[in-house]
């Protein structure tokens, strides 16, 4: 444990910015299984409202450096790949 009190209050906002960040992620993955579920239904228009509200979380999630960038444009790729072979 830390002494100084400068470390002490980076040990709180970091387990602070922690638990934000690990509920992005969690939103992140939810809004990707809906939408692959969606796809395995074969649901063309829920999987449409679906891939873009999972697209936007990517885009937002690369954005609060949660996720690498290229890791979100590899993700909307293979989404995108999956919504153009359902139609």
């Amino acid at each position: 444990m830390p002494n100084i009190k400068s470390a002490k209050k980076r040990v709180k906002v970091i387990e602070k910015k922690t638990l934000i960040n690990v509920q992005h992620k969690t939103a992140l993955k939810t809004a990707i299984k809906k939408f692959e579920a969606a796809v395995k239904e074969g649901n063309a228009e829920q999987a449409k409202v679906l891939y873009n509200d999972a697209v936007k979380k990517l885009d937002q999630s690369a954005n609060r450096g949660i996720i690498h960038k290229n890791k979100a444009a590899r993700k909307k790729s293979q989404l995108s790949l999956m919504l153009a072979k359902l139609a």
